[in-house]
């Protein structure tokens, strides 16, 4: 199993829509298990595969208690105190949404947490074991659920906060969805600064643990061996939401579009090539580039479909067909070079 965590510290660069459509091409064209973990407190990818309607009755009826376990009911034990997960992981399943994928469905009270992540890190740090534990909520996650899945696709939000720190400690990688903007190059060299900022000290607080308490990270399945594989899991950018002008009958990328793609290459190469999977370089850094689609997207949310199965039945009419065929190729694209990215150091 591989859980990559899709990150950017821009938001409004389409992630949740390229996580769920990624996750449901690999799923339904690839034929993989796929489990999508909503980490957003804005819970957009739990909206976007369920429907308003069914967030609307999780959220506000509670309705999924007891038969679904969101994100923040696998961490309540550690918002009561506790340092460890729920023992109670029970997804959505494929077979109740389109996208054809598992869903540990987000919820607006995960924001809460982030305080208690906080004073676990400090804890960490000083090499405290709870705050060790706490830390690794999703390392324990995932090998709690490693022998159901082949990927697992987690949604994050633009913060560079203890959530998505914690995140990508359990994650073996991560990839950039980008925007044509200047502030997407910007979220690239936050995410360089922010990673170095942690991953040594990271290390630092396991080898003070296990000076002080010799045994006690074996005892808690923590591996203290190996730096975290996120620190050689970069596997790519993708860029989206230019748009085109026509001239002589040919649809040419704006100047602004031109002049922030061709520094995009460098600025990622200079900021995030120490942190690069094995194997890789920066020639296959870039997995494909993402059209505006225009009215498709909106269209997709209101039926809760992935992009490239939507049906004249969901109200598919005039070009947008011919633009829903695009899409596949483009996402079928991306899928195949993440997963050539993932695989050259295995």
């Amino acid at each position: 199993m591989i859980a990559i965590a899709m990150f950017n510290n821009k938001g409004g660069v389409g992630k949740t829509t390229l996580t769920c459509n990624i996750a449901s091409y690999l799923a339904k064209r690839g034929g993989k298990r796929v489990l999508v973990i909503d980490c957003d407190p804005q819970c957009n990818a739990t909206q976007l595969i369920m429907g308003e309607s069914y967030a609307a009755e999780l959220y506000f009826a509670d309705s999924a208690a007891g038969v679904t376990t969101t994100i923040s009911d696998i961490l309540r034990p550690i918002e009561d105190g506790d340092s460890t997960i729920s023992d109670s992981i029970i997804p959505i399943k494929s077979s109740d949404n389109r996208f054809g994928v598992d869903l540990i469905p987000g919820h607006p009270s995960f924001s809460i947490i982030e305080d208690r992540l906080g004073a676990a890190w400090h804890d960490l740090t000083g090499g405290d074991i709870g705050g060790i534990r706490k830390t690794n909520w999703n390392t324990f996650l995932k090998k709690e659920i490693k022998n159901n899945y082949d990927y697992v696709l987690y949604d994050l939000g633009p913060s560079l906060g203890s959530i998505n720190r914690s995140v990508l400690i359990g994650c073996d990688k991560f990839m950039t969805p980008m925007g044509t903007d200047i502030f997407s190059i910007l979220g690239i060299r936050n995410i360089s600064t922010w990673l170095k900022s942690w991953v040594d000290r990271y290390q630092v607080g396991l080898e003070l643990s296990e000076r002080n308490s010799p045994g006690s990270l074996s005892r808690f399945n923590i591996d203290s061996n190996d730096s975290l594989p996120i620190t050689k899991g970069y596997v790519g950018y993708t860029i989206q939401q230019y748009i085109t002008k026509s001239k002589g009958g040919v649809r040419r990328p704006t100047r602004a579009y031109e002049e922030i793609i061709k520094n995009v290459p460098t600025e990622v190469e200079n900021s995030l090539s120490e942190y690069l999977s094995l194997g890789m370089n920066h020639t296959n850094l870039q997995l494909g580039d993402v059209p505006h689609l225009y009215s498709l997207i909106p269209l997709a949310q209101s039926v809760s479909a992935p992009l490239f199965e939507l049906k004249s039945s969901d109200g598919i009419v005039g070009s947008q067909g011919k633009q829903k065929e695009q899409y596949e190729v483009i996402i079928g694209g991306i899928c195949a070079n993440l997963i050539e990215n993932i695989t050259l150091g295995r």
